[in-house]
């Protein structure tokens, strides 16, 4: 029977629907949930794991922070952790929707930045709500060190936001994984031995299927990854719900092609004559593409593998022309020229330059630098994708004070031009849009990345009025909690259906647009239609997966389990046998640069299973350290970092080196590095892909075989 205080119907009254759960008394004034919530909540608040499915902007995150509430008052050593797939969304949640627990509970924020991720088992033990990124709590899982390890069984409920990312290679595939796995051994069957999942999603996608099967084994593999036994989503309140999150206004904003370009014909000019120089065959020259990128990295690997440095220079300086192509269709001519330009004084001021070839491509860079300045400055190459954003804007922003918007582009680099492009317009600059630019946490080589801290500020004064314009990358796409926008350009992405349903949630405002700005008849276009296809095709999916019978379902969902722990150990064992194939000594690792060998398998070892080192000391000699120290935006529990390191003998960007406790350690990337063995040369990209063990590092036997301890 239900609680008396439950049975009115009201708009956004406090009531469980009226035969879809046990008395459950009101949430707190601070925690009002609208009956669409309370409809999708009732099974976990009954123990069971579920995935929530409602659209953005409808209160997932109060819905799951409620649940958490619940568990926490009414199980016995309760524990929560809630994982989020961005850094930001830590310190968001934290001040928001779980703000609320705060008067009751012990609720924690753990982020990068932050020492509590070094002392991670002693946080979860002092608090009973954790909030954190996925890859902490996974690098505590699989921690050697008491300080930070933890088990699942240490949780007894485990929220999963943005859940949809719970597939693949993924981090939160990897902790579930570990959960599957307990789970077939028989640990879900004591009382609370594994965690209570509950996990939110807006779009849980199609993974890349464009049919009716092919999308529903990908939702029923989320539903197994995430072992689920149900997809909750709102059906006896869809109206209010829809009322309460109302869909922008849809537009196709199409520019049309250049006139003319005489940048880039120049570009292209100059890269043919690179062709010329290169002399190899096969190589398709449909510059400016995806396909002739992807043909040009091929080539550089090619260089790289076979020792050819002609070859893998003048790969990599095609690549940059063909980036300044794909630029200069992005945005202004004189942002395309600007990257080029910033590559080549990169390549003056750290290079040697002693090959003949940088030499030749640096050289006729300089030759064609002056034309192609004054080619960029040329107001035939103004873009009319810029021209058609300028008169969105113009429409939106003629009432400053009500405006506020996200123009989502590519690429940082992309942010960061149209974030110049609209400083230096004067019709804008007198709409009163004051712009910022919103972009990831991670390293690129193009731009700057933006620190946790410069992130929150940005969002901080995005929140207050202080900016009214984000030119953002996709970070502001998911589950950032931003004030109500009334424009969201889509500004030439071509992106899944996933992408445009979290972009498209960021219009909030009423009587909002939401556009979708590109070239006429081009592939991105076609790609949103398709994504709006897709996105009503998940819809009948999902529909038809919570009609199945339980039996079925259940049925389903364990065989998928099976098969995805037997194709984890299958690949755990691949990988240890494939690090097994050649002896450390008998590895070499080569320069990618000038080729010239520099060190042995055997000289490397791991820190913290993730940080490769070489602890040969003579190894020294073959590179040079700045004395600036590298900045990285988050703190290290035993290190801290030095210079950066490159080759003695040419200049090439190596890595850099890591103070450890008082040892100074190079650090080496794979990528910037040929590794030899017995069976021929390989480039890669990632440590995980090499063919030799590489041993734990021992600081007790390194002081004692180098220091003379």
């Amino acid at each position: 029977m239900l609680c008396p205080l439950l049975l009115p119907v009201l708009p956004l009254a406090l009531h469980a629907p009226l035969g879809l759960g046990p008395c459950l008394c009101p949430a707190p004034a601070h925690m009002e949930l609208r009956d669409y919530q309370w409809e999708v909540i009732l099974p976990a608040l009954e123990g069971e794991n579920i995935i929530i499915w409602l659209p953005t902007g409808s209160g997932k995150t109060r819905a799951a922070a409620y649940v958490c509430k619940r568990h926490l008052e009414t199980r016995e050593r309760a524990k929560v952790a809630v994982l989020v797939n961005r850094v930001h969304l830590v310190e968001q949640h934290y001040t928001q929707e779980f703000h609320a627990l705060r008067d009751r509970f012990q609720v924690t924020p753990v982020s990068s930045d932050s020492d509590r991720k070094f002392f991670f088992s002693q946080e979860v033990k002092l608090s009973d709500l954790v909030i954190c990124t996925a890859k902490i709590l996974q690098n505590a899982l699989t921690s050697q060190d008491q300080d930070m390890h933890v088990e699942l069984t240490d949780f007894s409920l485990l929220v999963i936001d943005e859940c949809h990312h719970t597939h693949k290679d993924g981090v939160y595939n990897q902790i579930m994984e570990d959960y599957l796995e307990r789970k077939m051994r028989g640990e879900r069957k004591l009382p609370w031995t594994l965690p209570q999942i509950l996990a939110p999603t807006a779009s849980p996608g199609t993974g890349g299927a464009t049919n009716f099967q092919g999308a529903r084994q990908h939702i029923l593999q989320i539903c197994a990854n995430l072992d689920t036994a149900k997809i909750m989503s709102s059906q006896k309140h869809r109206v209010h719900l829809e009322a309460q999150v109302p869909q922008p206004r849809k537009q196709y904003d199409v520019s049309h092609e250049r006139p003319q370009d005489p940048l880039g014909r120049k570009l292209k000019e100059t890269m043919a004559h690179i062709h010329q120089y290169l002399d190899v065959r096969g190589v398709p020259q449909d510059f400016g593409t995806q396909i002739y990128e992807q043909c040009i990295v091929e080539l550089g690997t090619e260089g790289a593998e076979s020792f050819c440095r002609k070859k893998r220079t003048c790969a990599i300086h095609l690549r940059k022309y063909n980036d300044a192509l794909l630029i200069n269709d992005t945005v202004r001519a004189i942002d395309a020229f600007s990257a080029l330009d910033d590559f080549y004084q990169l390549e003056k001021a750290t290079k040697l330059l002693r090959d003949p070839t940088e030499r030749f491509l640096v050289s006729t860079f300089e030759e064609n630098k002056t034309a192609l300045l004054a080619l960029a400055s040329d107001p035939r190459s103004e873009n009319p994708k810029l021209s058609k954003l300028e008169e969105i804007l113009q429409e939106q922003f003629k009432t400053p004070d009500s405006s506020r918007g996200i123009i989502f582009t590519k690429t940082r680099q992309s942010a960061h031009a149209l974030h110049k492009w609209i400083q230096e317009n004067a019709k804008l600059a007198r709409l009163g849009i004051k712009a910022a630019v919103l972009t990831g946490a991670g390293y690129s080589n193009q731009t700057k990345h933006m620190t946790q801290n410069e992130q929150q500020d940005v969002i901080k004064l995005f929140r207050k009025g202080n900016f009214n314009l984000l030119f953002s990358t996709s970070v502001a796409e998911e589950g950032l909690d931003i004030p109500e926008c009334n424009i969201v350009v889509r500004y030439g992405l071509m992106t899944n259906e996933i992408a445009m349903v979290q972009a498209r949630g960021r219009a909030r405002a009423k009587n909002s647009l939401y556009s979708v700005l590109a070239k006429a008849n081009s592939k991105e276009v076609s790609r949103e239609r398709l994504n709006e296809t897709l996105e009503e095709l998940t819809q009948r999916v999902i529909e038809e997966v919570q009609a199945m019978p339980e039996k079925e379902y259940l049925d389903t969902i364990t065989a998928l389990q099976r098969s995805a722990i037997v194709r984890r150990k299958v690949k755990r064992a691949e990988g240890n046998q494939k690090r097994q194939v050649h002896e450390p000594d008998a590895v070499r690792l080569h320069c990618i640069n000038c080729n010239v060998a520099v060190c042995h398998g055997s000289d490397l070892r791991t820190v913290e299973k993730m940080h490769h080192v070489n602890v040969n000391p003579d190894f020294k000699i073959y590179y040079n350290a700045t004395s600036a120290k590298v900045e990285i935006p988050r703190n290290f529990k035993d290190w801290k970092p030095g210079g950066s390191i490159s080759c003695a003998n040419c200049g090439q960007a190596w890595g850099m080196e890591m103070i450890y406790r008082s040892v100074t350690l190079p650090i080496l990337s794979i990528k910037n590095f040929v590794v030899a063995t017995p069976d021929g040369n390989k480039q890669t990209k990632q440590w995980s892909r090499v063919t030799f063990a590489i041993e734990e590092f021992d600081y007790v036997e390194y002081c004692s075989s180098n220091l003379g301890m």
